[in-house]
């Protein structure tokens, strides 16, 4: 076979006037449509337009052109097929050999912030998914392009043999099914927030590959980061990178989870985060501030660790930063001697994150967790506590100071993978039980691990205590404030105990596990 007519109507029209113009050199009849036949014309390429093969006006604002028996029987036909061929002798219908399609914006019609529904509907492409789907099913005698970054292989082929290898075609043809499935998967997206249905009956999502990764958890798993089409400022996904080597799957996986901690803080905050549990937070006045007490927190758990910062990063804090191995800094920006004084370290990644809104103006996404043949779908948990929700249970109410410290550690357990047991003081972390089989169990570890700066500190818990023997513990070490959500059906007997050793207690009514 032979690439004799090609069809070629697209809205993205990058390279198209130099492809066409190499496919009519090559003998090839180019037909168009729309608006991509006024470009050839005004470049002279020589052509027909779609109305010349279907017999038939372009119509309806141009919603119908190519929904017509001349072009589907041209792209469906199997060519070494009697009946097919007899049917098109019969019709006096031709083959179309080559499609090049791509479709109307409507991703970037939807990503618009003042887009009306009507211009959302009226971006929805009908035509060119119905042709690139024809043309993609009769891969084994058609050519279907989507991509101008394909030009130059059909090209290549065209030239060398007169027509693409079946193995370029099955290649195209697949491209074609993951585009309009993509396509498709976003105007359902779309219906779904007009109509406030985030969990439908079925559901259909499509993500970007941003990059292959050398691999995932560990070298023998293959891995690839993606990205949703849409997604906004304020998301590892749309994170400028600076400095420094390739992402790693865990690099990833870390700078998300200390991204959603420090988003947590409007003040100035930093978050160390290290196997995808925080192993230091710290506000302060400044970054600076913020940073000295992430830091001091743990010193031993932060090296090789994630940083991420809510402030710009600046010279002192650099210099900070540089004293130690790091894997990532991430931060709103860098000031030009912070950035200087960071790149001199080879391996260490800067990651520049715009985007960072308010505590206040967070708003829940969705979660996809992957469980074997399926998956779980939830809203991202973005609870925030104020002062007027806290219930206070003991006879002891907190100081303004410890009622400062148990809001700053709840805004950090709700990180913590369960069970979790976080103690603060002077607005920082001082000791993290994280993952335990056991509440006590992570009890100890937060407290061994703030030793003597636990005399005076708070705890907080990310769900209830089903016992008295964590708040036995507590006491012990000196804690002086509790909080936790509440909801045991031994309350009294956690409450009795706090009560014994005048610790004040805070209930929520909220719990955070993070399994």
């Amino acid at each position: 076979m032979a690439i004799r007519r090609a069809l070629v109507s697209v809205s993205d029209k990058t390279g198209i006037v130099a492809f066409c113009k190499e496919l009519t050199q090559q003998g090839v009849q180019v037909i168009s449509t729309g608006g991509t036949k006024t470009l050839l014309e005004q470049e002279n390429v020589p052509g027909v337009g779609i109305s010349e093969v279907t017999g038939f006006p372009e119509i309806l604002d141009g919603r119908v052109k190519t929904l017509h028996p001349a072009v589907h029987s041209g792209l469906l036909a199997i060519r070494d097929n009697a009946e097919h061929r007899r049917a098109m002798e019969q019709l006096g219908l031709d083959y179309i050999d080559l499609v090049v399609v791509n479709l109307y914006p409507f991703k970037e019609t939807i990503a618009k912030p003042d887009v009306s529904y009507e211009d959302a509907i009226e971006n929805i492409d009908i035509g060119g998914p119905t042709m690139l789907r024809s043309a993609a099913k009769n891969h084994a005698f058609v050519t279907v392009v989507t991509d101008a970054a394909d030009y130059e292989q059909v090209l290549a082929e065209l030239k060398a043999g007169g027509d693409t290898t079946l193995e370029t075609r099955k290649r195209l043809a697949a491209k074609v099914f993951r585009h309009t499935a993509a396509y498709d998967a976003l105007i359902s997206d779309y219906f779904a927030k007009q109509l406030d249905e985030p969990l439908p009956e079925k559901l259909t999502v499509t993500y970007e590959k941003i990059q292959d990764l050398r691999y995932g958890e560990n070298p023998h798993q293959q891995a690839a980061f993606y990205r949703k089409p849409l997604a906004g400022a304020g998301s590892i996904t749309t994170a400028e990178q600076l400095h420094g080597k390739e992402l790693s799957y865990n690099n990833i996986n870390d700078a998300n989870a200390a991204l959603a901690i420090v988003k947590e803080f409007d003040e100035p905050a930093v978050v160390a985060v290290k196997h995808m549990n925080p192993c230091g937070v710290g506000i302060g006045r400044d970054i600076d501030e913020a940073y000295r007490k992430a830091y001091e927190a743990d010193p031993t758990s932060i090296f090789g660790g994630i940083v991420a910062a809510n402030r710009t990063i600046d010279k002192v804090t650099a210099e900070r930063l540089s004293d130690i191995f790091l894997e990532i800094v991430i931060a709103p920006d860098f000031t030009p001697e912070a950035l200087g004084i960071l790149q001199r370290k080879k391996n260490i990644r800067l990651l520049r994150m715009g985007g960072l809104s308010s505590a206040a103006e967070r708003r829940p996404e969705w979660l996809v967790t992957s469980v074997e043949g399926g998956m779980l779908i939830q809203q991202s948990d973005v609870h925030s506590l104020s002062d007027a929700d806290l219930k206070v249970v003991t006879t002891r109410e907190p100081t303004p100071e410890e009622l400062k410290q148990l809001l700053f550690s709840w805004k950090v357990v709700k990180h913590v993978k369960s069970n979790a047991i976080l103690l603060a003081k002077d607005s920082m972390t001082i000791g993290v039980g994280a993952g335990q089989m056991n509440r006590v169990g992570a009890a100890r570890i937060a407290i061994e691990q703030a030793g003597e700066k636990a005399r005076g500190a708070v705890l907080a818990s990310d769900a209830f205590f089903p016992m008295g023997d964590t708040l036995e513990l507590a006491a012990k070490a000196g804690i002086t404030a509790v909080i936790q959500p509440g909801g045991s059906i031994k309350d009294e007997e956690s409450i009795a105990v706090a009560n014994a050793h005048n610790i004040a207690m805070v209930f929520t009514g909220v719990r955070h596990f993070k399994h």
